[in-house]
């Protein structure tokens, strides 16, 4: 990405976040807002935070997972670049962890960049499936919005139109590497080759995806990760003077981390806290109390994760530069050779 579509798509990132923050803000006594986060019972966010790590760990072990059949690595290396990917996506536009988290891969465990973005891909994939299975699971008790019933119709089509897209390539890849190969052959001669060794590398990141077994435990687990998280939701709530069922923060889960999916400012700012707070409000609690809890929630879930991203970091001797070295080693792997390295 060049410099000027980078400014381009941060301007538009920070545009979005600024409509979703006014749609937050808007209506809200500010005033209030501060008093309810002063007078949060802040003890409240230790076991909240505990069991966001737990989730972070949970995540490390489904990573683990994806990447087993391209190589087995433990779950102790893993979950430090786990943790610094996180981070990235919190302090930069774009999701740019996501890349971040394979570029460490690849600096640490020798992994390509492509394969490990593969599996980062299917991660999203099964983590949208799982915000819709809460929607689902929660609907007899806490009936949905009738604002969101058009975007889970939308969300559903997305996420399972691109598990079916993606099963499609990995369970048949003789079929799939005989296509991209043909779409190579139009490409300029010194192209086909870098071209197709990146498919390569991609395919190689979605083999998970042909075992029925892999696949019902990559879905299990991201079940427990987003249980977890919302148990966090349900320990922050305790710090507020309101009180929803699971299942309302099971909704909210879904529709907050749903809503991050759309670019936006470093941070997920806006798009996580109007739907956050419109979906306490549509059950029942004053808009000023669920948004002094969204305001708590959001920092809680953005500053432990991003400071530990920033020890680790440090500690693998790595720099803020080397985020932009991500950007720049997916490019540069267009000059790997053949598949079966890396």
């Amino acid at each position: 990405m060049t410099r000027m579509k980078r400014w381009i798509w941060l301007g538009i990132g920070i545009l979005i976040s600024a409509v979703f923050l006014y749609q937050a803000l808007e209506g809200l006594d500010l005033g209030r807002v501060w008093e309810e986060v002063k007078g949060a019972r802040y003890a409240w966010l230790i076991p909240g935070v505990a069991v966001y790590f737990l989730a972070v760990w949970a995540r490390t072990w489904r990573w683990h997972y994806l990447l087993r059949p391209i190589k087995p690595i433990s779950l102790g290396a893993l979950f430090p670049t786990v943790v610094i990917g996180y981070m990235g996506n919190n302090v930069y536009p774009f999701r740019a962890g996501e890349v971040i988290r394979a570029y460490v891969l690849k600096r640490d465990e020798s992994v390509s960049v492509m394969a490990g973005i593969a599996t980062v891909v299917v991660e999203r994939i099964f983590d949208g499936l799982t915000m819709l299975i809460f929607v689902f699971v929660a609907l007899p008790f806490a009936p949905l919005p009738n604002w969101l019933h058009q975007t889970v119709v939308w969300a559903t089509v997305a996420f399972f139109g691109a598990l079916a897209a993606f099963l499609a390539l990995a369970m048949r890849p003789d079929i799939t590497r005989r296509l991209y190969t043909g779409l190579a052959n139009i490409l300029p001669e010194a192209a086909r080759k870098p071209a197709i060794s990146l498919a390569d590398h991609f395919m190689e990141g979605l083999t998970s995806l042909r075992s029925p077994q892999d696949m019902l435990m990559i879905l299990i687990s991201s079940v427990a990760i987003w249980l977890t998280e919302t148990t966090k939701y349900w320990f922050v709530m305790h710090a507020f003077d309101f009180e929803v069922s699971f299942f309302v923060l099971m909704l909210m889960t879904a529709v907050v981390n749903l809503a991050t999916t759309i670019p936006s400012a470093p941070g997920y700012v806006g798009t996580f806290d109007w739907p956050g707070i419109a979906v306490l409000a549509a059950f029942g609690v004053d808009e000023d109390i669920a948004g002094g809890y969204t305001l708590v929630l959001h920092a809680a879930l953005w500053l432990p994760i991003t400071l530990l991203g920033i020890y680790y970091l440090a500690r693998k001797g790595l720099s803020w530069r080397d985020f932009r070295r991500a950007e720049e080693i997916v490019a540069a792997e267009k000059q790997l050779a053949p598949r079966g390295e890396g």
